[in-house]
């Protein structure tokens, strides 16, 4: 890995509307209006593999993991819910991260913060 992707992640997600920062289980978590939750970093541990984790829309969790199992992961806790886990760790297209965490945002946020990204 080049460089550390955290600040290319947090300036995607602070770039969406309404979108807050703080820490949520020694990590940084990025809230939508202070309260729901879209990507969490995840530094698994502490152990060398770096990733996030996001909401995702019906479906999206499956198919990605399916097609690319070295890209894409099931995350624990929250996998459940269909929130897909993005590794940092290998190669990284930030177009396609952007997506996703706009997935992510469009998922979580209000219907009219959402019609924000749409423009008039």
């Amino acid at each position: 890995m080049a460089s550390d992707p955290l600040p290319r992640l947090r300036a995607l997600c602070l770039a969406l509307p309404e979108t807050t920062e703080r820490l949520s289980h020694g990590e940084p978590t990025w809230f939508v209006r202070g309260r729901k939750t879209f990507v969490m970093y995840a530094d698994h541990h502490h152990d060398d593999r770096l990733a996030f984790w996001c909401a995702a829309p019906p479906g999206a969790q499956e198919q990605m993991t399916g097609e690319e199992p070295e890209r894409f992961f099931r995350p624990p806790y929250v996998g459940h819910r269909g929130w897909l886990g993005v590794w940092l760790d290998v190669r990284v297209d930030w177009a396609e991260i952007g997506e996703i965490v706009t997935g992510a945002y469009r998922v979580i946020a209000p219907k009219t913060l959402v019609a924000r990204l749409d423009g008039p």
